[in-house]
């Protein structure tokens, strides 16, 4: 079992869409940044890069490569799923918090856990999404930025698995070993 970390904070601006959790929200103001500035998808990449080991997502996606210019972090999320299946792990769970004094979230917060967990693969209800403001104080509360944070759990397949065995058959479940019962 392992546990990752992320944050993230971009800057309210004029002329760009806030998209956040994948989910287009209307409102007057959008979030600055090389991609489409999900600064909630981006907390969620970080945590469960983190908690893999993998470094985070500076690394795996540039803001140098015009590759990711504008690009969906949808995409990007697919991306790190993909990545966590090639080094043996499952998403746990995830628990995030997005920080904005405006607009208010809620309305919007079930299609943001439902796309994380369609695109990771995982049930909806792995996947905790909240929205708080900070009482207008700080860059937050100012309406300059918004943040998130999160934190995931990830296990391994081997400790996700669930293994029903007899003596003769070994775990029928499970490819990776070869424990006898």
């Amino acid at each position: 079992m392992r546990i990752g970390t992320g944050y993230d904070v971009h800057k309210l601006v004029e002329g760009r869409k806030l998209i956040l959790g994948g989910v287009e929200v209307p409102h007057t103001l959008g979030l600055l940044g090389h991609s489409d500035a999900d600064v909630l998808l981006h907390a969620i990449m970080d945590a469960i890069l983190g908690a893999a080991g993998l470094g985070d997502i500076g690394k795996h996606f540039p803001d140098t490569d015009e590759a990711y210019r504008g690009i969906s972090s949808m995409k990007l999320l697919e991306h790190v799923g993909a990545l966590l299946a090639d080094h043996g792990y499952v998403v746990g769970n995830i628990d995030a918090t997005v920080i904005a004094q405006q607009p208010k979230l809620r309305p919007y917060i079930s299609r943001m856990e439902e796309n994380v967990a369609s695109v990771l693969g995982i049930s909806v209800d792995q996947v905790n999404i909240k929205a708080t403001t900070e009482e207008h104080l700080g860059f937050t509360g100012r309406e300059e930025g918004i943040s998130s944070q999160a934190v995931c759990l990830l296990e391994s397949f081997y400790e996700s698995s669930v293994a029903v065995a007899d003596s003769a058959n070994r775990c029928s479940s499970c490819q990776g070993c070869s424990k006898e019962f």
